[in-house]
């Protein structure tokens, strides 16, 4: 009997064909996705029912036939009765098909309409032109269904020999008959559906010819057709526990997903019970990916939904900044679209997500306390990471500031860093903050003269050296009540109240020795500073003298809320809007060039060409220290030859 689809099932299946999938060869994983579902409820109704029990064991097998021109997709599972088939393939998850297709309309793609129509099957139609579908309830009638997509389908008596189960005949399109090729086929099971719980058998070609070849001995001798083979390993390693699953064996599923050669830095198992219940099993690469910070490159994890697989680059499952990790998730009761390649319910995966991310950071944490070796290698590899994290995930962010870490004036090299909580541990008696040095390089930030200060009273300085970890310290201002705080950064005077910040030039509270000295060599150095002020008032906003300068004559620091030079460096890197900060030229009182220049101030106009060029000079010097670039590079080696040969 012919039958007439919905009335907008031509359009359903224009979408399902065009539109849902982005890859054709996925229909083989829908179809064999509903044949294990469909095994599943047999099992399920012969657990109370001993006579619907299958009376053979439980597989899906597969049928390609060249000269047909056909596949069939075959399974022992529940089958279906003529109502049933009517019900499931005449219509398109039975109602809502013009609700479904407006809502696509309005809003391709929307979460809140995900999973709610049952159309993996129409996929059959992405590469056939007519499907048959043969399906015989245990006790029942057999049933036929048969449609080429184009508005009607014609449901009749099936063949009363015909088994318990369903067989899903496609009549391959010219332009699809790849799929009837051995290789092919076993491609896509491995890739899709490796993990199903049931045999995937491929059965040989009927229609294939029996061929001939010659033995050992010359001799002529027929080739019996392949015998049917399984295709799936139906190993899934994620819900073996950690005895059963040897480490050869975990790890090489490892190297498999990650397309990794060496062993991974952690595996880490979860299996999680209760609202949400999911495996997975997730790895750290010892190595970060060379694709990690490029925009397309993969950032997720595999997902599989009752072994079947789903996607293998799922980034709702994980935060960005552990889009490093590599591994697989598998869930038996998430909600995916219509096309299994997007997640439904935002709630589900955010609990999915919060356990993944907590089992993960409680891996580095042990590795960091028990593992320091480990620890090292991680930090060199994704520590970036890290900091961006303790930045954008606030629930965390106590977490992993203890993970964040920064290499330090105590530091042998670059390689050698060290974590907040270590920093505190060993400040000396009298220091409250916690200093810190934005830089290009450890070189570079070693060699600063505005460490010399604190190198004089033996305070550590950690270097910030990657472009974010001066956004980790405006994220995380302060670490156990003490404050982050650059060491180029304001008027200094650690061992006065002036350290504190808003607080720049106030005198000490005694109004003793050290107050009266300050007081003195401003007005002695009064007219150096104002020459200096008036000569480069367009790029310098304030010139001084400067306690943090111990052997160098001059160094340029930013304002208290200032942007650092650095700063600047990396965001002009970035092509990012560069705000302006103008320096604040410090002085050595104690230098003997910033003496000499004193002198020529103090001498008057018969001084000032030199007077220029050794202000010159000290810019130029200032520029080199906090690692800018010269205004004028020619002019500073000219001065710097005049000055050597004197």
């Amino acid at each position: 009997m012919q039958k007439p689809f919905q009335t907008e099932v031509g359009q359903m299946l224009d979408l399902v064909i065009h539109s849902l999938y982005s890859k054709k060869e996925v229909f083989l994983r829908e179809l064999l996705s509903n044949a294990s579902d469909a095994i599943d409820r047999a099992r399920f109704e012969a657990l109370t029912d001993k006579s619907k029990e299958a009376d053979s064991p439980y597989r899906i097998q597969i049928v390609p036939n060249k000269e047909a021109g056909t596949l069939s997709i075959c399974d022992n599972g529940v089958g279906m009765t003529a109502e049933e088939a009517e019900k499931n393939l005449g219509t398109v998850a039975s109602s809502g098909t013009k609700r479904f297709l407006q809502a696509m309309k309005e809003k391709a793609g929307a979460p809140e309409l995900i999973g709610q129509f049952g159309v993996g099957f129409y996929a059959a139609f992405m590469v056939a032109d007519k499907v048959d579908v043969l399906s015989r309830r245990r006790g029942e009638k057999p049933v036929l269904w048969s449609s080429d997509g184009k508005g009607t389908y014609e449901i009749s008596d099936g063949d009363p020999d015909a088994a318990d189960g369903t067989t899903i005949v496609l009549h391959m399109r010219d332009d699809a008959k790849e799929y009837l090729d051995d290789w092919r086929i076993e491609d896509i099971v491995r890739t899709y559906s490796d993990y199903i719980a049931y045999p995937v058998m491929l059965n040989p070609d009927p229609s294939a010819k029996p061929r001939t070849r010659k033995n050992d001995k010359g001799e002529e001798e027929t080739v019996p057709p392949p015998e049917p083979r399984q295709l799936n390993s139906m190993k899934a390693i994620w819900k073996k526990s950690k005895s059963e699953a040897t480490k050869e064996e975990t790890d090489a599923f490892y190297k498999h997903v990650a397309h990794d050669h060496e062993e991974p830095l952690a595996t880490i198992r979860v299996s999680a019970e209760g609202a949400t219940e999911f495996q997975a099993l997730v790895f750290i690469p010892r190595t970060a990916p060379y694709d990690l910070f490029y925009p397309n490159a993969r950032q997720g994890l595999q997902l599989y939904v009752r072994n079947v697989f789903i996607g293998d680059d799922v980034k709702e499952l994980l935060p960005r900044y552990l889009s490093f990790v590599r591994g697989v998730v598998e869930s038996a009761d998430l909600p995916l679209n219509v096309s299994r390649e997007m997640l439904q319910d935002d709630a589900v995966v955010r609990r999915m997500r919060k356990v993944l991310v907590g089992k993960i950071l409680g891996e580095i944490e042990d590795m960091q306390k028990n593992r320091p070796d480990d620890f090292r290698v991680f930090s060199a590899q994704y520590g970036r990471l890290v900091k961006e994290g303790a930045r954008a995930d606030w629930e965390n962010s106590e977490r992993l500031r203890e993970l964040a870490v920064f290499p330090s004036t105590f530091s042998e090299d670059a390689a050698k860093p060290v974590t907040l909580a270590e920093y505190v541990s060993r400040m000396k008696d009298g220091q409250k903050d916690i200093w810190y040095l934005a830089a290009d390089s450890f070189e570079a930030a070693k060699n600063s003269p505005v460490l010399e200060a604190f190198a004089k009273r033996g305070w550590e300085v950690l270097f910030f050296l990657d472009p974010v970890d001066e956004f980790f310290a405006e994220a995380v201002p302060e670490y156990k009540d003490r404050k982050l705080r650059a060491a180029d950064r304001g008027e200094l005077d650690l061992d006065g109240a002036a350290e504190d910040a808003g607080k720049e030039g106030e005198k000490k509270e005694d109004g003793g020795k050290d107050g009266g000295k300050k007081d003195a060599d401003a007005e002695k150095f009064a007219p150096l500073v104002d020459f200096l002020s008036k000569r480069f008032e367009k790029t310098v906003k304030t010139v001084r003298l400067s306690r943090r300068l111990v052997e160098s004559a001059c160094c340029f620091v930013a304002d208290e809320h200032g942007v650092s030079a650095h700063m600047q460096r990396v965001l002009k890197a970035f092509n990012q809007p560069v705000p302006e900060s103008p320096r604040i030229l410090e002085l050595n009182p104690a230098s003997p060039l910033v003496e000499k220049a004193l002198g020529l101030a103090a001498a008057g106009k018969d001084s000032e060409g030199a007077l220029a060029d050794l202000a010159d000079l000290l810019y130029g010097e200032a520029q080199l220290a906090e690692g800018s670039p010269l205004d004028n590079p020619a002019r500073f080696n000219s001065l710097v030859n005049a000055f050597a040969a004197r």
